[in-house]
């Protein structure tokens, strides 16, 4: 392949990139761009769409989680946002900045200790972290939320689940990035053990930590005005 065609692959960068700008469907984008870029790498559009049903079905536990969303719909529907809402008054949680905070170590601990799973956006966050966190700002303002406000707080508590994985998740010994670094790094002639990958992990989910909650007292403040 050619100088050229191999920077040509890159514009499937630039339909993700195109796609979220103009907030499409994010399916949609990246089915795009992966039948794009193996395009302008030369292939045919058969070899295309050969090599994306490839990998998908090499890779089926990814579809795993659509398996619960029917378990998510059903219990939505007998109440558990409602009774997410209702935690908030037992829990004492009085602005949205509590509960994502609460939110936010919990995740980032469990994390830390392997325990990927127990958060998600499918699983904590649509059906309980994110009715709270209304449930709250709506304790806070003393009415009901407009609809910017509940979308900003809705993607406030779905931020607080991707930031808290994603930092936590590091200073597991175990977890796939780590070795993938460590296997990057080897590479290249750096020695590193996948301990110190983990120890210096710990400043990064830190700062995050310290950033994010300015970002909870923001958030509350700018609710009480």
């Amino acid at each position: 392949m050619s100088d050229h065609g191999s920077w040509m692959t890159l514009l499937g960068l630039g339909v993700i990139l195109g796609g979220v700008i103009a907030r499409m469907n994010i399916l949609l984008v990246v089915t795009a761009s992966a039948l794009v870029t193996p395009l302008l790498a030369g292939k045919t559009l058969y070899e295309s769409v050969a090599m994306l049903g490839h990998y998908a079905t090499s890779a089926r536990y990814i579809s795993v989680m659509w398996t619960i969303l029917p378990l998510i719909g059903l219990l939505e529907w007998a109440g558990l946002a409602a009774a997410a809402r209702g935690m908030v008054s037992r829990l004492s949680l009085k602005t949205p900045g509590h509960v994502l905070r609460g939110y936010f170590l919990l995740r980032q601990i469990s994390a830390a200790l392997g325990l990927t799973s127990l958060g998600g956006q499918v699983q904590m966050v649509r059906p309980l972290i994110a009715p709270m966190t209304e449930e709250a700002g709506q304790h806070l303002t003393n009415s009901t939320l407009t609809e910017d406000e509940g979308e900003k707080l809705r993607a406030a508590a779905a931020a607080t689940d991707n930031i808290a994985g994603f930092f936590g998740e590091d200073i597991f010994l175990a977890v796939a990035s780590i070795l993938l670094m460590q296997a990057v790094l080897e590479a290249d002639g750096v020695q590193v053990s996948p301990w110190q990958l983990s120890f210096w992990a710990i400043p990064s989910a830190l700062m995050a930590l310290a950033v994010s909650w300015l970002c909870f007292y923001k958030i509350d403040r700018s609710l009480r005005r």
